[in-house]
């Protein structure tokens, strides 16, 4: 694949040679299917269509500089999946069965697992979607799962560099005790309004506050929280909030470090006193942040002022990068090394 730049890759789409697939028909789930096509026929009455059975996940591969791909959490990944059909009520997709097919859609698409060193990963999307024709508002009876997999780079454009968001009051991401606590495709068309805006304004994200009463902090659309002061790691808490599993690995990791690691509901006002600020996911890892503005009081929370990442945001992210890499021990079984 020499004639993709892997250095200067975007985190946008690129077809791959295959998509694995499943299908979910008369009660259970049928064998893997490997296609070469990018394309999905259904029913113009599926209900993924009218009614929002949709959920997906997101996790990536990396080659390290022994030659060996190794695929971060995919276990986590899994259940995450199997929790977000349960609140949507679709079928879950077996753990087995989504690993297995992690594996082999990485295994049929080697050649776009970015090289060691490129700063590029392979990113593999699985989708649960209802295919099942419904008019009244009820469960599908057929759903599909697929994977497809594409060569990405930073979700940010900065990269490993601070980046600004901006607080809103006038759009919420989820409502309470709705669905945000899993990975719906609603949550995410809820919060373009915002992310456009924020775009238009020059910031990368929206930093959301809790729907209910707007005095908490949230998340930001594609990524969690978290802010570090005082030795300690603190990420907000929240039932409408996505459990993310590069936070929790976050979480375990400056706790092994030295960090003390809170999850608690964290006041706005609070943001005022964190020495360090991040966003973290699957796609962004951890993007620092510089600055945050809160544009309906237009005060200002600044945590980069000479334009670099925290000690403690740069130790963080190389240590999980590290592990995710193979270059140094991973301790808590996290990575599972994909035999091609």
């Amino acid at each position: 694949m020499s004639e993709i730049d892997w250095s200067n890759l975007s985190f946008s789409y690129m077809k791959a040679d295959y998509n694995v697939r499943c299908y979910y028909r008369d009660g259970k789930w049928g064998e893997l299917e490997i296609h070469s096509s990018e394309m999905i026929s259904m029913h113009m009455a599926a209900t993924c269509l009218h009614y929002g059975q949709e959920a997906f996940e997101g996790l990536k591969a990396f080659e390290g500089k022994d030659g060996k791909v190794r695929v971060f959490r995919m276990e986590e990944n899994a259940q995450r999946m199997i929790n977000s059909a349960n609140g949507l009520l679709m079928a879950p997709v077996p753990e087995e069965l989504f690993c297995n097919a992690v594996q082999k859609a990485i295994e049929l698409n080697k050649r776009f697992v970015p090289p060691y060193e490129s700063g590029a990963s392979l990113y593999i999307r699985p989708l649960l979607i209802g295919t099942g024709a419904k008019v009244g508002v009820s469960p599908a009876d057929e759903y599909l799962f697929i994977i497809f997999v594409t060569p990405v780079g930073p979700y940010f454009k900065a990269g490993f560099k601070p980046t600004n968001m901006m607080i809103t009051r006038l759009h919420d991401r989820a409502a309470p005790l709705g669905t945000g606590n899993i990975k719906a495709g609603g949550n995410y068309g809820a919060s373009l309004v915002a992310g456009e805006e924020a775009h238009h304004k020059g910031y990368s994200a929206v930093l959301y506050l809790d729907s209910r009463e707007k005095k908490f902090i949230d998340e930001c659309g594609p990524a969690n929280f978290f802010g570090i002061k005082n030795n300690t790691y603190i990420t907000p808490e929240s039932k409408s909030i996505l459990p993310s599993v590069t936070n929790k690995s976050l979480f375990q990791l400056a706790q092994d470090m030295g960090l003390k690691a809170e999850r608690r509901p964290i006041p706005l006002e609070e943001l005022e006193t964190f020495e360090e600020a991040g966003a973290c996911g699957t796609a962004a890892v951890i993007s620092p942040i510089g600055k945050i503005d809160d544009i309906d009081t237009g005060k200002s929370y600044i945590f980069s002022k000479d334009g670099n990442p925290g000690k403690n945001c740069e130790m963080l992210y190389k240590k999980l990068r590290a592990i995710q890499y193979g270059d140094e021990p991973d301790p808590y079984g996290w990575v599972t090394v994909i035999e091609i």
